[in-house]
């Protein structure tokens, strides 16, 4: 007698947490990195510039939220050691969007120059990792808006997926 009431004792709760799994159950956080590797229209009379650099981001599960990194270096396109100088970007929390071809994720960024605050920091930024049939999430761009735009300009930036977790 004891043995069947631990045996259904059992049965419930094995059937109690095989149908509470599901609501805990989340896809889990993707992760994708990569770098950039574009250039500028000329945004004034120096001409454009060569921008490089590393980028990371995250999207957490079916959150609708993710996190994006980029370090960027940015040269004068006619003379490498003309102008120099560096940006770091971050965007927390922003907000994710699928495409038919990929995901988007939107929000106001964080931005850096050398270091320091850049003065068009919180500006929107707009990054479309995107793919084909052979290989669903392959390229990148970046697209900035708001005070940024007077710096970076207002065409994507492209770039390549090179590691997907």
């Amino acid at each position: 007698m004891t043995s069947t009431i631990l045996w259904r004792v059992a049965s419930v709760a094995t059937i109690t947490l095989a149908l509470s799994a599901p609501g805990l159950a989340q896809e889990p956080e993707h992760k994708l990195g990569g770098s950039i590797n574009d250039y500028t229209a000329a945004l004034d009379a120096g001409g454009p510039w060569h921008i490089t650099g590393e980028w990371s981001l995250k999207v957490d599960g079916d959150s609708g939220k993710g996190d994006f990194t980029a370090a960027l270096s940015m040269v004068r396109a006619d003379n490498p050691a003309r102008a120099a100088h560096t940006h770091h970007l971050a965007l927390e929390g922003a907000i994710v969007t699928p495409l038919a071809n990929g995901f988007r994720i939107t929000g106001q960024a964080v931005m850096t120059s050398n270091g320091n605050l850049a003065g068009f920091s919180g500006s929107t930024v707009d990054i479309q990792a995107t793919g084909g049939n052979a290989v669903p999430v392959s390229n990148v761009t970046i697209t900035f808006g708001g005070a940024a735009v007077g710096h970076f300009g207002d065409q994507p930036l492209h770039g390549v997926v090179t590691e997907q977790r």
